[in-house]
């Protein structure tokens, strides 16, 4: 497995990762259990916790002291500063149907698991750059095998040559990118299969900032603790947008 040629690692067990994760659950479950926030961030008929910047972590990473530190620091550089981690947990069933999803919509989260690529978001059911990540980092909370993400190896690649085409010369953040990240999201489905991770606290996956990725659905079987799987997401944003179309 390899970063450059697979667009993700995952990382053995590390101490200092294992710590912060311990951490990092303790205050989630009570994130989890304010009824502001779960009324915030419930999706898909209450079987997901989005979480989005959810954690108190401090710039530098660390939660009530205990500093964020593990082995991607090998692989990418340290960002200037860590941005509050999203809490995404994933609970029974998922993924559940929201009143007013569309049928094409939650078989795709079925079917594809909602496969995407971060920081291209939806205005008026087109696609725009607005969060330039530098990468993804993922750090399991607790021990499950449900619902694990799942990634597609190699589709950075596809990815990011189709997304960098389409940007050319123009301003990152104007473009419409809808057309070519379907096009090239197809062609990825079209020749190769996705595969589960399936990691552990203490453990870490880091993804390439162009890689399709989602989350398994409940159906697809494992087991899932009533606390719903926990996992942490950084994703450091570029402060220049033309650094994001480098491979």
């Amino acid at each position: 497995m390899s970063f450059a040629s697979d667009g993700y690692v995952v990382f053995p067990h590390d101490r200092n990762v294992a710590k912060w994760a311990a951490k990092a659950a303790e205050i989630g479950r009570g994130i989890v259990a304010e009824p502001d926030l779960r009324s915030q961030w419930l999706r898909h008929d209450g079987t997901w916790f989005v979480g989005v910047d959810a954690l108190p972590n401090r710039s530098a990473g660390a939660l009530d002291g205990v500093r964020l530190s593990g082995p991607w620091e090998r692989e990418v550089a340290k960002p200037e500063a860590w941005h509050k981690a999203q809490l995404s947990v994933v609970y029974d069933g998922y993924p559940g149907r929201d009143a007013g999803e569309s049928d094409a919509a939650h078989r795709f989260r079925i079917t594809r698991a909602a496969a995407h690529v971060d920081g291209l978001l939806a205005e008026n059911g087109r696609r725009f750059l607005r969060e330039p990540h530098a990468f993804v980092l993922g750090l399991p909370l607790n021990s499950a095998t449900a619902c694990p993400l799942v990634v597609w190896p190699g589709s950075h690649r596809p990815m990011g040559q189709a997304l960098s085409q389409a940007i050319g010369t123009y301003a990152p953040f104007s473009v419409d990118l809808t057309d070519s990240y379907k096009a090239a999201r197809a062609e990825v489905f079209a020749s190769q299969d996705p595969i589960a991770i399936r990691v552990e606290p203490g453990q870490s996956v880091l993804l390439h900032r162009h890689l399709l990725h989602g989350i398994a659905p409940h159906s697809a079987g494992g087991d899932l603790p009533d606390e719903g799987r926990m996992m942490a997401y950084f994703r450091p944003e570029l402060s220049d947008p033309t650094l994001w179309l480098r491979g």
